[in-house]
């Protein structure tokens, strides 16, 4: 059985989300366990079963709005949050799935299940939609604010082996964001980056990736510091979110939108499906000794249940042993 530790309590809706989407994950896996670690007087009313699904009570939620994440972790170590990452490093869940504050999801997973001696640094990794409808991982994203060459190049190996094993993708190309596809271009570090990502041998480097270029992304994986990923990222939503607005706004303004709209409404639909992050679940924490996938923090039961999805792939792929074979490979 895959034990899976939910961090019931975690995000803007709470139990309302997680507990339903708990169940339908047991509905779709019949290999799978979850633990519910959360204030168990609001998940019961929700439960409708008991079967390989279990409780542990705690009223304490890592509030969404922490500014010290160290200190929140450290402190609230009988938060929902932290129980199940303390789970995990105990061996009791074999993975986590939370929608809680990123920073501290992050701090918890570094201090808590703790980093791989194979990696020097923990990268956050979310997966987003795609002009063809196929997902694209991105790292890191928030994490580091400063990396090194070789930093660039472990999460190449690590999204490589994710891409393969949880994604099916057959030879995930690599790019490296930066601000020109010209080799030379960026700052130094992006310039080093570069030479030392295509002297790798296990991943399949492509080059630079334009900022203009990761919405129809011509490789599988974009590897960046924290900082560049976290400005792109969250340009894409805000653009993406503006746009939407706009296009609402549009079509109420006529009486020709709104009937244009009933024709088009199943082709808006689809579009929308297509790049919709609920489908493909959270961002993955990599370099971290368990799986653990950082929902949303407003999902729904439909994108918790995506997000369930995604931590149990990385479990029945095996992908941390995986991930340290390359790397002990690559160091030797």
């Amino acid at each position: 059985m895959i034990r899976i530790g939910v961090d019931a309590n975690g995000g803007d809706l709470g139990v309302a989300a997680t507990v339903p989407a708990s169940l339908k994950a047991l509905s779709l896996y019949d290999d799978i366990e979850i633990t519910l670690f959360g204030d168990e007087h609001k998940i019961k009313p929700f439960l409708t079963t008991n079967e390989r699904i279990k409780i542990v009570d705690t009223k304490v939620t890592m509030d969404m709005g922490e500014h010290d994440p160290i200190n929140a972790v450290r402190k609230k170590k009988d938060s929902s949050l932290c129980m199940a990452m303390y789970a995990a490093k105990n061996g009791e869940v074999d993975a986590v799935v939370t929608s809680g504050p990123t920073q501290c999801v992050v701090m918890a997973s570094h201090l808590i299940i703790k980093r791989l001696p194979q990696m020097d640094r923990v990268a956050l990794c979310p997966i987003i939609p795609n002009y063809d409808g196929k997902p694209r991982l991105v790292l890191d994203v928030g994490a580091n604010v400063e990396l090194k060459k070789e930093h660039f190049g472990e999460f190449a190996l690590f999204s490589t082996i994710a891409a393969k094993e949880v994604f099916g993708m057959e030879n995930p190309k690599v790019g490296l964001l930066n601000i020109g596809s010209e080799p030379g271009k960026g700052r130094e570090i992006d310039k080093e980056a570069y030479e030392y990502l295509k002297n790798i041998p296990n991943i399949n480097f492509y080059g630079n990736v334009e900022p203009n270029e990761v919405i129809n992304c011509p490789t599988e994986i974009v590897v960046c510091d924290g900082f560049t990923g976290n400005i792109c990222i969250k340009t894409l939503e805000g653009t993406a979110k503006g746009m939407g607005e706009m296009l609402k706004d549009e079509i109420k303004s006529s009486i020709g939108g709104k009937i244009g709209y009933l024709f088009m409404r199943k082709n808006l639909k689809k579009f929308k499906k297509r790049m919709d992050s609920k489908e493909v679940g959270g961002a993955m924490i990599f370099g971290i000794g368990k799986p653990v996938v950082k929902a949303h923090g407003n999902s729904d039961s439909y994108a918790f249940t995506s997000a369930i999805t995604q931590v149990y792939k990385m479990v029945k792929s095996d992908l941390i042993n995986k991930v340290v074979a390359s790397l002990d490979v690559k160091e030797a």
